[in-house]
């Protein structure tokens, strides 16, 4: 395959759509197509890539649909709901057909069932909220789920809530959590054989846990704990870990490599902010790299392709756009192949 769609969010009125042309390595902006207001975090339905929800990340949170085709065009919005909070900086489509929005700015979420088309949504769910830290802010972040449970990191309250359905279809409750380093501010999880894989925002580390049985333990003990910061950052430069991905292997990439990106947020290094790349082997997170990417504070990048090869990724503030990087080595370093300036930030992105 040769060409590739990419539609990309961001913090303003309109999601933004690119080909990429693998063979030519060129990434070419075709156009913006307007949401509501502050669109900045994209997810496609599990089966059926022509349905698109997107948050938008405001006081008075919501979620939309929309409709695309195959070359990226994206309709106007087919339903609205609101997510009953502040700020939703992450959605996410479940297997069961709802829709899942966290409200980072007060502390609580929703997850939508959807009526008789994955377009609609039903908006009778109860909030969720989360309990909030002694003298502190419940701040969640992401959801991911696992098996019968939804995982919800929480940066404010330094735990991973740990929700099960109660009764009905969007009815969920919080049925445990497992405790985090304090002060380390998880942001976004992945699971591999019922470990927890943890970026942490406030301290920029990496870490894993066994996840305990449901009902049995709280608390985890850490089998890895690094740090992701580069080794060598400019005076000033203070950091905050973004996202993190790690993509199932293949036959092209037989080895599970895990990405993380980190964000400075201080002085600004003229390399852009490196994606850590770590291989978790004999019960060690090993690095194996830390690539620039002369993008400044990333915090939404996407692996593509028929193969995972192709990353894409793009910094919440400067002029660096949106680049694409292709994995080498075996996926452990990322070249970049392809760049456009034409949106000079994005914060989210869909392969189509």
């Amino acid at each position: 395959m040769v060409n590739f769609t990419i539609l990309a969010g961001g913090y303003d009125v309109f999601v933004a759509s690119y080909l990429f042309n693998s063979d030519a390595s060129t990434l070419s902006f075709l156009n913006k197509y307007t949401t509501g207001s502050n669109p900045s975090w994209l997810t496609l339905h599990p089966t059926n890539n022509s349905i698109l929800y997107a948050t938008n990340e405001n006081s008075v949170g919501a979620v939309q649909s929309f409709t695309v085709t195959p070359d990226g065009v994206v309709s106007s919005a087919i339903d609205t709901a609101p997510t009953g909070g502040d700020s939703p900086a992450f959605a996410v489509a479940l297997s069961t057909g709802q829709v899942v929005g966290m409200n980072y700015g007060s502390g609580n979420g929703v997850i939508l069932p959807t009526t008789s088309t994955p377009l609609d949504f039903d908006t009778s769910s109860p909030v969720i909220t989360f309990p909030p830290p002694a003298g502190g802010v419940s701040h969640p972040h992401m959801a991911l789920e696992y098996g019968r449970e939804i995982l919800v990191p929480d940066l404010g309250a330094d735990t991973i809530w740990r929700l099960v359905e109660d009764g009905s279809p969007g009815a969920w409750k919080i049925a445990g959590s497992i405790g985090q380093p304090t002060g380390s501010g998880p942001r976004h999880i992945a699971v591999h054989d019922d470990l927890l894989y943890t970026l942490h925002e406030l301290s920029s580390t990496l870490t894993i846990q066994a996840i305990p049985v449901l009902g049995t333990s709280n608390t985890s003990a850490l089998l890895a704990n690094v740090s992701i910061i580069p080794p060598d950052p400019p005076a000033g430069a203070s950091y905050g870990a973004g996202e993190l991905l790690m993509p199932a292997p293949n036959e092209a990439f037989p080895t599970r490599y895990i990405y993380a990106s980190n964000r400075n947020i201080g002085t600004t290094d003229e390399r852009g902010d490196s994606i850590a790349v770590y291989e978790y082997t004999g019960g060690k997170l090993n690095l194996i790299a830390q690539v620039y990417t002369g993008l400044d504070q990333v915090r939404g990048m996407e692996f593509g392709g028929e193969n995972s090869e192709y990353l894409v990724a793009s910094g919440v503030v400067g002029e660096g756009g949106v680049a694409v990087f292709e994995r080498t080595e075996g996926g452990k370093n990322l070249v970049e192949v392809a760049r456009n300036t034409d949106v000079l930030t994005r914060t989210s992105f869909v392969w189509v």
